[in-house]
Order: structure tokens, then sequence, then C-alpha cells
């Protein structure tokens, strides 16, 4: 998938509607709260599909989306906002494109003037929640978070990269909070007016002011009342990985015996109401509370990090030294 400015072209003689901004992520730092909250102002379109990932080239993975089929060519993804009025700002929301090296290039070639908007987490926290978020849904296989770390560079070599994930090029964890770098991606192609960066812990401490101050960046009308929504917080994570796997692969229909049960219970019941209760299996049989994060483990992440937070806070002109509590890290 290559996007040029040929293709911009094409896209605007045809008057196929381009979007307007963008949520370039993290995963777990409050970007599915913030589109859903978006998406039902009346000044705003969003596409049902919450995460296309269409710019994120470098990125990319195949595996079926929760809400539809990810789109693989320019038409594709412009389709997806055929339904914004013309009153409306359009938007979508893709986590990856913070990550992705080509995202930034990608998007400035077919909307200039967009609007970004990037969440920030403090990385410690982050790399836990997403741990715990890769290891639920397959992409990483080691549960302890500081083993699953400790195996980057050998996975960097090939080595240890776990053969059943579907993705392991996430596995990656400090790529992902290389967050001076990321933002200079988009502050090279975009002015810095057109860059909103959000930081995490105000999202959580005052939700409402913060989505206010996203309707001013995208210059819509504020509503009287605000309602918060709070989405995908990291409260599950895997008991039983055999058990989870199984469950899955009856779902999917994978090995004869699941393709015949699969095909009974699907001539019985609803997409919808299967899926539900796979859910619920999973959740009561598979699934276990969060346990409490191991302090050790996470004042090393910050003394790793420390570095990354400091030119964070120079970068942004803001104390995110003190704010996250690095302040107190050798």
């Amino acid at each position: 998938m290559t996007v040029s400015s040929e293709r911009r072209e094409t896209a605007l003689a045809l008057d196929r509607r381009v979007p307007d901004f963008f949520i370039v992520g993290h995963h777990k730092c409050g970007t599915t709260a913030l589109y859903e909250m978006l998406r039902g102002h009346e000044q705003i379109y969003m596409p049902e599909l919450k995460e296309p990932r269409f710019f994120a080239s470098d990125l990319r993975y195949r595996t079926p989306s929760r809400t539809g089929r990810v789109p693989e060519t320019l038409d594709e993804y412009l389709s997806l906002f055929e339904g914004a009025r013309p009153d409306q700002r359009a938007g979508e929301a893709s986590p990856l494109y913070l990550w992705s090296h080509t995202a930034a290039g990608l998007i400035a070639e077919v909307q200039p003037a967009a609007r970004i908007i990037a969440i920030l987490r403090e990385p410690a926290s982050f790399l836990r929640s997403l741990h715990i978020h890769w290891v639920l849904h397959h992409i990483e296989p080691e549960r302890d978070l500081r083993k699953a770390i400790s195996l980057e560079d050998d996975r960097r070599q090939g080595r240890h990269v776990p053969r059943d994930s579907y993705w392991p090029q996430a596995l990656m964890y400090s790529d992902q909070v290389r967050y001076v770098e990321q933002l200079r991606r988009y502050h090279d192609v975009f002015g810095a007016e057109q860059v909103l960066v959000l930081i995490y812990d105000d999202f959580r401490r005052d939700n409402e002011a913060t989505v206010r101050r996203v309707l001013r960046f995208l210059e819509v009308d504020e509503p009287s009342q605000i309602e918060v929504i709070e989405a995908n917080p990291t409260t599950r994570s895997i008991r039983a990985r055999r058990l989870d796997a199984m469950a899955r692969a009856l779902y999917a229909g994978r090995g004869p015996v699941s393709a015949t049960a699969k095909a009974g219970v699907k001539a019985l019941l609803p997409r919808r109401v299967r899926r539900d209760a796979f859910q619920r299996v999973r959740r009561r049989v598979a699934w276990g509370k969060v346990q409490a994060p191991d302090e050790q483990v996470m004042i090393e992440l910050r003394g790793r990090f420390k570095g990354e937070v400091v030119a964070l806070s120079e970068y942004l002109d803001r104390d995110l030294v003190s704010l996250w509590g690095y302040d107190s890290v050798d």
C-alpha cells in the first residue's frame, strides 16, 4: 500500500471525503474513550471501524477486526467517510499511527491540513497495561512482564520469537515509548498548531475538561454537558492460556471437531449472540483479575526510561518528571 500526492489529487477530483483529524495513539492511553466521546458529537463524524490503521504501512498485520475488515486500498479507506456531512469534521482513531514510522508522512500527503491528537502515558504503567493487553490477545505468550521485556533484544535478532503470535513486531516494547521521536515525525510535516499532545493523567483526572480542549482544537461547538465514557480498562488478564486458546479455536472453527461444533451453533444462533457468549465463557474460565503491579519491576522500568521522560518534558515544556514521579528515580 502506498499513498501519493497523485492519489490525493484523484481523491479530490472524485469529490471523495478525506479525514480532517486523526487520533494517533497510543493503545491503552484513552484513545477508545476519546473516540467514543467524539463520535457522539453532532458536528463530528467518525466511522464505526475505530482503527482503520491504513497509514501505518510499516506495522500491518492480518487479523480480523472487531467491527469490520481493515481497508487495503485508498478507495476502501475513503469509503469509510462517505457518510460525513459537509458541515462535520471527519476523523478516525488508529493508535498505531504514533508508533508507525510511515503514518505521519502518508497522512500529510493525503491531508496536509490534518489535525493530529496524540495521547501519552507514563512509560512504566503504559508498558504494563500494553503487556497485559498483548497477552490477553495472544500476541505475547510470556506472562511475566520483566521477562517479556528482557526478550526484546533477542527477538530483534530473530530468537525467542513466539510461533503462535500473529504480530511479533509488537513485542518491541521500548520502541513504543520513544515519545520525542514519535512526536517529531508529526511536527516535521505538520505545523505546531496542528498537533495537540494530551497527557493521559489529565484525561483520567478531568475527562470532561480534556474533551472540551479537543473540541476547541477541532473548532466545533462545545455542548453544555459531556457524557464521560471509560472504554477498555485493563481489568482482566490471562489466567489459563491453554483454555483460552482452546476456546478461541472452537469459536474460530479450527480443527474438524471445532468446525463441526461451530457449524451447529452457527445454524442456531446469530453472530452477535455467539460472539457475546464466547466472550462470557473466556472471561469466566480462562481470564482472571489483573494482579497488582510488581513494584520492583516498575522501578526498573522507570529507571530505564527516565531519560525519555526528561527529554519529553523539555520537548513539551512541561514538568512530566515530577508529574510521573521520575524525580525520585536514580
